[in-house]
This record gives C-alpha cells, structure tokens and sequence, in this order.
C-alpha cells in the first residue's frame, strides 16, 4: 500500500492452501483489489489438478468464505495440466470449465473470471467461437518466456479480442531475480535512453510489459525493498526496436532447431 501497490494476486493453494485465510486475517483486503486462481485441489499426500465444473465452482464458493468477500477476478489455474487427449474431448473439456467460472461470476462469487496459463500451447488452437470469453487471461512474460509461449499467448488475445488491459503477465524473471543470467546478460539494452539509475532487475521487469503486451504483470511480495525498486521501473519506457529485434532472432533461433 505504501508503494501505491492496489492489487493483490493469490491462489486457492497458495502457501498450503492457506494463503486466502492469512490474507483475510491481515484486515486489509479491502484497500486492494484481489485476483485469485483455482484448479489444484488438496489430496491424500499431494495436490492434484482437476477442471470439474462442480469442484471449481466449491473452491470458488470456499474462496468467498475464507477471503470473507467476492474476488475481483478467479482465474482457471493451468488447464493445460488437465487438457491430455483427442481434440474433441479436450476442447470440450476446457469449454466445460470455463463455463463454470463463467457461472460463478453471473452468481456473483467472483466479479469476472479468467484463464492463468504457465503454458498456453496444447491449448490456446482451441479457443474458437464456442469457447466463453475470459475477462482476462494472465501467462508468462518477458525475455526468458520463449518465443512459442509468447506467439500462443498473442494468438489467445487476438482469438478473444483482449486488449493489453486484459492480457497479464507473470514469472518476469524465469523464476528469480537473483539468476545468474541477469549478473552476465545486459537487459538495459531494452529500455529507452535515459537509463540513469536503471538496474538489471529493473530493465528485465520493464521489459515484461511487452514481450507480449499485457497491462500488468505478477510479482511476488516478499522483499519491500525489491517491490520497490520494480515500482520505480515503471517510469522507464522499453525500446520497441531492439525488442523487435530479439524477438525475430528468437524466432531464427526456433526455425534453425526445427530445420
């Protein structure tokens, strides 16, 4: 809140499947706006992935309960774990899905719905007219995304016409800022000059907002002084050439790997 952060982004079985109660603990829900996923469930010594519409419309109802208000938005957690099979049987599978969290939200146990994708390939062909439109979809941005998940992604936006307030991003740095990749690799070269002050962490985290084009991306919370330092980022601005440039040698790169 001090940062000028106002949203908040968590998951049914985050932190053990606790995290929405230590959130509704901390009083504060209601000076943010509040994302939320589901889609893995608790089992006999494990967790499990499931697209049933009746078990992701109670983990949706479980959700207002322990957050003790609607979310803004629940996103369909990674429906690739559970889309294996023939064509027909996995769209509609994935269509099935969607409707629930569609109904959710027409009942009012969320404000919108979405689909939060690590990898969006297997099955963003999928997505035609049959499908309900998402209000938003989140998956990975920036330099290490790889060039196939980020083309599946834009192809998703433009399927079901997202403008970049409705794409998200998440995982900016491939998993850690603190990479070994970031102390040899010189991402500033992405950022429009001036770059007086700008840090490596800062540049790669810049630089999500356009590879590909999405209106916000997902960081953790856990270091203050790191959100801070990505806070003060936003004042940067990317360089949209050198961008098209990386992004059409990754595109080399695949094609020399598959000739």
């Amino acid at each position: 809140m001090e940062l000028g952060v106002d949203a908040i982004d968590t998951s049914f079985n985050y932190h053990g499947f606790s995290a929405h109660a230590a959130l509704a603990a901390s009083g504060l829900l209601p000076h943010f706006t509040l994302s939320t996923k589901v889609g893995f469930f608790p089992a006999v010594g494990r967790v499990e992935h499931s697209l049933d519409p009746d078990r992701l419309q109670e983990a949706v109802q479980q959700s207002n309960r322990e957050l003790g208000r609607a979310p803004d938005l629940v996103f369909l957690h990674n429906p690739e774990r559970s889309l294996t099979g023939s064509s027909p049987a996995v769209q509609d599978r994935l269509g099935t899905a969607c409707t629930a969290m569609e109904r959710a939200a027409a009942r009012g146990l969320c404000g919108g719905w979405g689909i939060s994708s690590w990898d969006p390939r297997p099955w963003s062909g999928l997505v035609d007219g049959t499908l309900p439109r998402p209000d938003a979809v989140m998956v990975r941005a920036g330099l290490l995304a790889g060039i196939d998940v980020l083309e599946a992604s834009e192809a998703l936006a433009v399927r079901w016409d997202l403008d970049p307030a409705q794409l998200w991003g998440m995982s900016p740095f491939g998993g850690s800022a603190a990479k070994p990749l970031w102390c040899r690799l010189d991402p500033r070269v992405f950022v429009q000059e001036p770059r007086d002050g700008l840090s490596a962490v800062q540049a790669v985290f810049r630089v999500a907002y356009w590879l590909p084009r999405v209106g916000r991306v997902a960081v953790g919370t856990d270091s203050p002084s790191h959100l801070g330092e990505l806070v003060e980022a936003l004042r940067y601005e990317a360089d949209g050439d050198n961008l098209s440039t990386y992004r059409r040698l990754l595109c080399e790169q695949r094609d020399r790997q598959r000739s």
